[in-house]
């Protein structure tokens, strides 16, 4: 399964709401683009792929307008790929971006397609990520600040502590790397964010959602409430005035904002299977799934990755949390056998440490405020590199200084 980002290492901003339309030479291509079409960045966009490359093209709107974005494979048909271009020119609206897909890597043919105004040149063989970063790079400013990494956590089943680790690992994420984070409690009618943060904001997420309307990044600023330097709480109201049978896009503009706006936002995903509970997973960066090592943990774990795995295609695999490891007298299923029988890692281990937790709760603190050396503040910090890409750079900065390391403690030796 490839990885979510970019090779730089920048998660891919969502494609916008345009218009796609690709004309293939070959089958294996024109299935690559199907298959970037169907991911969870394209699901604004609408993607059209046909065969024929260029004289399809040409033909096709030859009498009608061209879309937002032609992608047009090159290079194994008969002709010159630069004729071929020059008559898809011909019959190209003002605006419309084309996208070359070809078979050559030859700097002298990038630079003319360059010149004969081609937005990208992708050399095959392409696959479904890198189409969907082309795309997307259209769109996006080269001088803004990139967009926020998403972290959807959700629970397995009720009451497996996927709310705490939730608030705790945006909290870790804010302390332990110095990013600005935002954790949004999406739980509208039983949210927690708001006691375990000891914060009782007079607004919150359910403003923005109940009106969309409203909301751009001024609003989506005054909703929030500040934590600690680097953190800051989007928090549910906790209140039944209302039922939360929300529309399945309801998050999505409150969700844009701060993407937009802050590096890394933590999204509390109550324990549910609703239209906008599927499509924030979904859409998200990243995905922790919190569980206990019990039975209805394991089936309903497994159940989510299937579903998760299917609908993203193109992303790593869910992390798996499991919280509550080794209470006395419990039976629990062992940590290899719930990782096997998800064909899973387990990304962390959670111990039963309900002093700990339960004091925590009853504060409106942290875990780390209450013990700072425990074990499980180490483990919910290494959690938190992963999930924001940290650990992978500390650990390549750490492979590049071995070998130095490994020489100066030789000449000590001698």
């Amino acid at each position: 399964m490839s990885e979510p980002s970019d090779p730089s290492g920048r998660a891919i901003p969502p494609v916008p709401r345009i218009t796609v339309q690709a004309f293939c030479e070959n089958a294996e291509i024109a299935a690559v683009i199907e298959a970037a079409a169907g991911d969870r960045r394209m699901q604004k966009a609408h993607t059209r792929v046909q065969m024929g490359g260029a004289p399809a093209a040409v033909e096709a709107y030859r009498n009608a307008p061209t879309p937002n974005v032609i992608m047009v494979e090159l290079g194994t048909g008969k002709g010159s790929p630069l004729a071929a271009l020059d008559s898809l020119a011909e019959v190209c609206d003002a605006g419309t971006k084309v996208v070359v897909v070809g078979h050559v890597n030859d700097v002298v043919l990038y630079r003319d397609f360059i010149r004969r105004g081609v937005s990208e040149y992708l050399i095959a063989p392409i696959d479904p990520v890198a189409v969907i970063a082309a795309i997307s790079e259209l769109f996006s400013d080269p001088a803004a600040e990139p967009l926020g990494r998403t972290i959807a956590v959700v629970g397995a089943k009720g009451g497996v502590g996927a709310s705490t680790l939730a608030h705790n690992l945006a909290w870790s994420v804010a302390r332990d790397f110095g990013t600005a984070t935002v954790i949004a409690d999406l739980d509208v009618a039983f949210g927690t964010a708001g006691l375990n943060f000891n914060q009782d904001p007079p607004q919150g997420v359910a403003e923005a959602v109940f009106a969309p309307d409203r909301v751009d990044a001024n609003f989506v600023d005054r909703l929030l409430s500040k934590c600690t330097d680097n953190l800051s709480l989007l928090a549910a109201p906790a209140t039944l005035d209302r039922p939360t049978d929300f529309a399945e896009s309801a998050f999505d503009g409150v969700i844009d904002v701060l993407r937009a706006s802050v590096p890394c936002i933590v999204l509390d995903v109550p324990h549910a299977w609703s239209a906008w509970c599927r499509r924030q997973l979904i859409g998200s960066d990243e995905i922790v799934v919190v569980a206990a090592p019990d039975l209805a943990s394991l089936r309903n774990a497994r159940n989510l990755f299937e579903v998760l795995r299917q609908a993203r295609p193109h992303d790593r695999m869910p992390r798996l949390v499991l919280n509550g490891v080794g209470m006395p007298k419990r039976p629990e299923i062992a940590v290899a056998e719930f990782a096997k029988a998800l064909d899973a890692p387990v990304a962390a281990t959670v111990p039963f440490e309900p002093a700990l937790f339960g004091t925590a709760a009853n504060n409106g603190q942290m875990l780390a405020e209450v013990q700072p050396g425990a074990k499980v503040t180490e483990i919910l910090s290494e959690l938190a590199g992963s999930v924001t890409g940290r650990a992978e750079i500390r650990r390549g900065r750490a492979n590049l200084l071995e070998p130095l390391l490994a020489r100066f403690a030789r000449r000590k030796a001698s």
